[in-house]
């Protein structure tokens, strides 16, 4: 039986602080001028990662939250590519020297849609123009429904380790409903030809909260995952946000679990994933206990950034593609996201910046508390009060207190590991910017 406690805030909306301010605070004042000047104060001493977005699918999944569309033609993710391109040389043209690379990742959409000579093209662009670290970490999200021997061959001759797979259930009632139809045994090839291929880390992607889902399937889905021999799992709460995506409204409401049953799903899948030695990692993720990624939590090094927990320590993120997000120690960029939009500014030889934020002191010293939360459970007032050069934010945490969400220790405030799933909420106690945000825009916390 679900928690009380969990029970009270579960339903609560709050944003995943993939980043702090969050993107809905994002503005136009941050303009292709401003990004460009922050491009060119890249520095060689310090460390970047690169995201590629390709905004292409084959078909649409009815729950799916990224902004992406469906194509059955190769010659508009060719197009897309070409512009991917130019926008790499250009931007690459505004930094000092050839920036130092350890972390990329290629996400979408489906990136694996670009004909493997496209994705040759981008990673021989990449190469050309920055230097990739030998020891880089270089990930791609793959759909397991395309995913042949001779594509893994090339993914592992264009120098990807990491493959993510979306999975998101393995209960065929469920997939009918989202439009994601797929077998254990289409995806278990997929491992198997990406292993044999030489890709040996594998994260998948699992959902709860879908229309028709259960306890019982999210258990069977962990159970048949962990055949698969993941090192990394990401767990998502489905969010159901028609108005910003109107391929969900292929979903009914009337049809998904409330709040006791989601939550009921989320600790399932926690208890299962427990039982078989997996490390909990922040509210989502699970890792191997001799992963980087668990390993990196257990010494407080842990980040997380757009891709979610990520053992990424890089000083800067640069995005390349349609909507996608960069950061900056001076803040967070963000391109525009209508493709032809985009386009039209890389193919013009512009920036295609569109908004963004710039961070205060006061942004930095919140955002380091609100990592901190979400990744290690714990935030040490002096040490961050000491790292800002400023004082610790006050907070109303009287009812997250009485309710043993949050106890405060001395100079720590700490969320129990039975209340993990609530760090959300502990979080955006101390977001200054949500009570001018939209709660509706927010998914919800468990």
């Amino acid at each position: 039986m679900a928690d009380p406690v969990i029970l009270k805030y579960a339903a609560q909306n709050t944003p995943r602080y993939t980043s702090y301010p969050t993107a809905p605070h994002f503005h136009d004042g941050i303009d292709p001028g401003a990004y460009a000047r922050w491009l060119g104060g890249i520095g060689p001493d310090l460390t970047g990662s690169i995201y590629i977005h390709i905004p292409y699918c084959r078909e649409m999944c009815w729950y799916c939250g990224c902004s992406t569309r469906a194509t059955r033609r190769d010659a508009p993710v060719d197009a897309y590519v070409d512009t991917l391109l130019k926008e790499i040389h250009h931007v690459a043209a505004l930094t000092t020297g050839r920036p130092r690379i350890a972390h990329v990742h290629f996400g979408g959409g489906t990136p694996t849609l670009a004909r493997p000579e496209k994705l040759g093209d981008i990673m021989e662009e990449l190469r050309a123009k920055f230097t990739i670290a030998p020891d880089a970490e270089i990930a791609i999200e793959v759909d397991p429904r395309h995913c042949s021997a001779a594509l893994a061959n090339h993914l592992f001759d264009l120098g990807f380790n990491r493959a993510s797979l979306g999975v998101q259930t393995f209960d065929a009632h469920v997939q009918g409903k989202i439009n994601r139809i797929q077998s254990f045994e289409t995806v278990a090839a997929c491992a198997t030809n990406l292993r044999a291929a030489g890709i040996e880390a594998l994260s998948l992607d699992l959902l709860y909260g879908l229309p028709g889902q259960t306890e019982e399937t999210c258990r069977q889905t962990v159970q048949a995952a962990l055949r698969l021999r993941p090192d990394r799992l990401s767990v998502f709460g489905y969010a159901h946000v028609p108005h910003m995506r109107p391929h969900q409204k292929m979903i009914q409401q009337a049809e998904l679990p409330g709040p006791l049953a989601r939550t009921a799903q989320a600790m399932a899948i926690a208890d299962a994933l427990a039982v078989a030695e997996f490390e909990a990692i922040g509210i989502d993720h699970y890792a191997r206990k001799d992963d980087a990624m668990a390993q990196q939590m257990q010494g407080g090094q842990l980040r997380r950034n757009f891709q979610g927990y990520t053992t990424d320590q890089a000083d800067y993120l640069i995005g390349f593609g349609a909507s996608a997000i960069g950061k900056f120690p001076q803040g967070f960029v963000q391109n525009a996201a209508s493709t032809p939009v985009w386009a039209r500014a890389i193919d013009a030889g512009h920036l295609a910046t569109a908004r963004g934020i710039a961070l205060s002191p006061e942004d930095r010293l919140r955002a380091d508390i609100i990592e901190k939360l979400m990744c290690d459970l714990r935030v040490d007032r002096a040490a961050i009060a000491h790292l800002h050069k400023g004082q610790f934010p006050r907070a109303d945490l009287a009812d997250l207190v009485a309710d043993e969400v949050v106890r405060e220790d001395q100079n720590v405030i700490r969320i129990p590991e039975r209340y993990r799933l609530l760090a959300r909420i502990v979080a955006a106690r101390f977001d200054a910017h949500l009570e001018n945000g939209t709660p509706a825009v927010h998914s919800k916390s468990v």
